[in-house]
């Protein structure tokens, strides 16, 4: 099957991107180079193509209920033109997906979702479809750019007359001049900095992208890839599906547990799974880990505490900012005390790690 490419791929050349399969998109994973990228975003600006998520639009007058039933989340306590962080679940509390939800009104709902879930997403709220509601997969109508960093609503800001600042937190506005261009921007992010998601026609997202870069020349901005986005939500423990979240694994586990409201009246799925285990604690449960001995914990390492098997890595990398060899494991939850010791098993040795709070890192 060919890999999917998004409409930036032309001109990611033009920038030194180098490219890799993402599940089934090619897409950049660095630039200039993953620790320079990461900085950028640290401190100045970064600009990533995410254009690969998914759009899912739920409209029709039981928009509302129908979502609430598909839901962790308490989705009528979102206001109009605010965004939520959720996630999708199955019967037995295996996450289907997290994603935004973008309420524009009780009957009118975008979903962005993870791009290698699309499908399976867009398959999973058909099945459960009521009466009233339509569900649209609208993913080739978008493309997403993701401006990140304490500079990004300096540089934004220059080109468009709207006032920034009152797209606040979670929030989001749509028939945006940018550049000359109809964009509908929002301030959710997933890198522990601050920024903007914009979302805009497939035709306009090169032109924007160079008037993005150009305008954020002065302040430092540089082109972004995968692996800095990687590295950054991981320093802010936001969690990526696949590793911190999968079919197997529980948003409470997962500790996204915020995102789970078991209380509010619509029976949703996984429910009565995840009151049990938001109500007495999971078995398992994601820790941050440093390792003591030198090594890194990738990815699938298998973690031991007196010789028995307890968990796994989920991501593991040294921290650009902490210059410290860290991951994320889900482990069992008798285990989870910081300071607790525990061995990595590292190819073909068991390293010493111990159990550390999380995030790693923290926007002062």
């Amino acid at each position: 099957m060919s890999t999917q490419k998004t409409p930036l791929y032309e001109i990611y050349k033009e920038y030194h991107g180098k490219t890799i399969d993402f599940g089934g998109w090619e897409l950049p994973v660095q630039f200039s180079g993953i620790k320079s990228e990461h900085e950028a975003v640290r401190t100045k600006a970064g600009l990533f193509d995410v254009s690969h998520m998914g759009e899912i639009e739920v409209k029709g007058r039981g928009a509302l209920p129908y979502l609430q039933k598909m839901m962790t989340n308490d989705v009528s306590k979102v206001k109009d033109h605010a965004c939520q962080y959720t996630a999708m679940c199955y019967e037995d509390g295996g996450t289907v997906d997290d994603l935004v939800l973008y309420k524009r009104s009780d009957d009118d709902f975008l979903l962005v979702v993870n791009a290698s879930n699309i499908e399976k997403d867009y398959e999973w709220l058909k099945k459960h479809q009521s009466e009233d509601v339509e569900i649209i997969n609208v993913s080739s109508d978008y493309a997403q750019l993701a401006i990140q960093g304490p500079k990004a609503e300096e540089i934004t800001q220059k080109l468009t007359k709207q006032d920034l600042s009152e797209i606040t937190f979670f929030k989001f506005r749509e028939g945006i001049q940018l550049a000359e261009k109809d964009v509908l921007i929002s301030r959710t992010g997933y890198t522990g900095e601050d920024g903007f998601e914009i979302y805009c026609k497939p035709e306009d997202a090169a032109d924007l992208w160079k008037a993005l870069l150009e305008a954020g020349q002065e302040e430092g901005i540089e082109p972004c890839g995968l692996g800095a986005r990687d590295t950054l939500r991981f320093e802010a423990r936001l969690a990526l599906y696949g590793q911190e979240l999968t079919k197997d694994i529980t948003p409470i586990e997962a500790g996204i547990g915020f995102a789970v409201k078991p209380d509010k009246e619509a029976d949703f799925f996984g429910k009565r799974v995840l009151k049990e285990q938001k109500e007495n604690g999971p078995k398992r449960k994601l820790v941050g880990l440093e390792m003591i001995d030198k090594g890194i914990p990738r990815t699938d390492y298998e973690v031991y505490k007196n010789n028995e098997k307890i968990g796994f890595v989920t991501t593991g990398t040294q921290s650009p900012t902490l210059k410290k060899n860290v991951g994320l494991a889900i482990i069992d939850a008798q285990y989870k005390a910081l300071d607790t010791e525990v061995e990595v098993q590292v190819r073909k040795r068991r390293l010493k790690a111990k159990v550390v709070a999380t995030p790693f890192y923290k926007r002062s």
